[in-house]
């Protein structure tokens, strides 16, 4: 019986079985499989329906305003929460990452609508793309685990920058990637990478530098390229 029931991917464990005529017995359909877990293939984390959903959103927004030849990409450790954080979400104001972004590519947002200021930044060849294309969803807050997160993604990310998006360089952004920047060095991307002394770029002051400034600076310097 244990034969018959591995034939048809069961385990006795699983089984129900009836006895037919003349006491031989005949295997019954099963308790159904569990289903399997889905992933997320744009950030490998565990997915529901609806996380599969929103990621799928974010790349209709996404791909409205990416430029047919990119110039420069600015690789993020992982999307935003919160829409209004998420460069290319529709309508509302800019917060958050997005609104760091478009002020160090010196793109004003004052009174203008969020599409005009995602095709200004489209038009200056900029395109922002994210190791991780999803929020972090659960209790991925200790150093070591959002390291092993990301570096699991890297070469997943390193292809679709090499086949696919092809920019002319890529610029590390956001302090949570520093510790995968060594990693992301090695990768082959098909162009240059650039950091900040060594390292990502960062959205933040810190010990009395203005990081927009910094990443600022970098950008006007590359677009005269």
């Amino acid at each position: 019986m244990r034969r018959l029931a591995l034939r048809f991917g069961l385990d006795e464990q699983h089984s129900y079985w009836i006895c037919g005529r003349g006491g031989i017995p005949l295997l019954s359909k099963l308790c159904m499989a569990r289903p399997k877990e889905l992933v997320c293939d744009g950030c490998g984390q565990a997915a529901s329906a609806e996380h599969i959903a929103r990621r799928l959103q974010r790349l209709e927004w996404t791909t409205r305003f990416r430029p047919v030849h990119i110039n420069t990409l600015l690789l993020g450790a992982f999307s935003p929460r919160d829409e209004q954080d998420f460069l290319y979400a529709p309508g509302g104001e800019f917060h958050g990452e997005a609104a760091l972004l478009l002020e160090a590519a010196g793109i004003s947002t004052a009174g203008r609508a969020a599409d005009a200021a995602d095709a200004e930044f489209q038009r200056a060849g900029l395109f922002l793309a994210h190791v991780l294309e999803c929020p972090i969803e659960g209790q991925v807050n200790l150093e070591l685990e959002m390291e092993r997160v990301l570096k699991a993604r890297l070469a997943a990310v390193a292809t679709r920058i090499r086949r696919s998006l092809k920019p002319k360089r890529v610029m590390v952004v956001t302090e949570a990637l520093t510790p995968v920047v060594e990693d992301i060095l090695k990768l082959d991307l098909g162009c240059p990478i650039l950091l900040d002394r060594g390292k990502p770029f960062r959205l933040v002051n810190s010990a009395g530098e203005n990081g927009v400034a910094r990443l600022r600076e970098a950008l006007l310097g590359n677009a005269r390229d």
